[in-house]
């Protein structure tokens, strides 16, 4: 797998679940591939996990940041729907939104996966992520840096009341 980026100057179209996404781009590689001949899903997860951090650094908070100030996500729920198979050699576009609705010690994404070529949907996933202190592993409140970096924009906050669950 190649390391995801944002695409830029990628034409958002009105087939991505919500708008103004982040998106990384990808290749599927052969170590993706499983026994059937598609990727595996764990491999997914990988890619949701890349994306997230890829879009965390956009919004000003890398990993070191948060290293620095001993605060992190970290998965407590995933649901994800595999709808088509992703094959070797296939450009990929993961796209994700932080969600609305966050507290003071969770939040959620929605990541939507789709073949670049066609612009069909390969899978969905929500993820819902809890703050720690990574010092002690307990759950902690957003420092003001969280705060300030994982808000939904207003066009997806409004197009979220829409959003079909999985």
């Amino acid at each position: 797998m190649s390391c995801n980026r944002p695409v830029m100057g990628c034409e958002v179209s009105s087939d991505w679940d919500l708008p103004a996404p982040y998106i990384a781009a990808l290749k599927v590689a052969a170590q993706d591939i499983d026994a059937y001949r598609h990727v595996n899903n764990i491999v997914y997860m990988n890619w949701f996990d890349n994306t997230a951090w890829a879009h965390s650094a956009s919004l000003q908070l890398p990993l070191e940041a948060c290293i620095e100030l001993d605060h992190g996500m970290v998965v407590i729920r995933s649901v994800i729907a595999y709808l088509r198979a992703a094959k070797l050699g296939d450009d990929i576009l993961v796209a994700t939104w932080i969600l609305p609705g966050r507290s003071k010690l969770r939040i959620q994404r929605r990541f939507q996966v789709r073949r670049a070529a066609d612009g069909v949907t390969l899978a969905r996933a929500d993820i819902e992520y809890a703050c720690i202190e990574l010092s002690s592993g307990c759950p902690a409140r957003w420092p003001p840096q969280f705060i300030a970096s994982y808000v939904s924009p207003q066009d997806v906050v409004l197009a979220s009341a829409n959003l079909a669950p999985l």
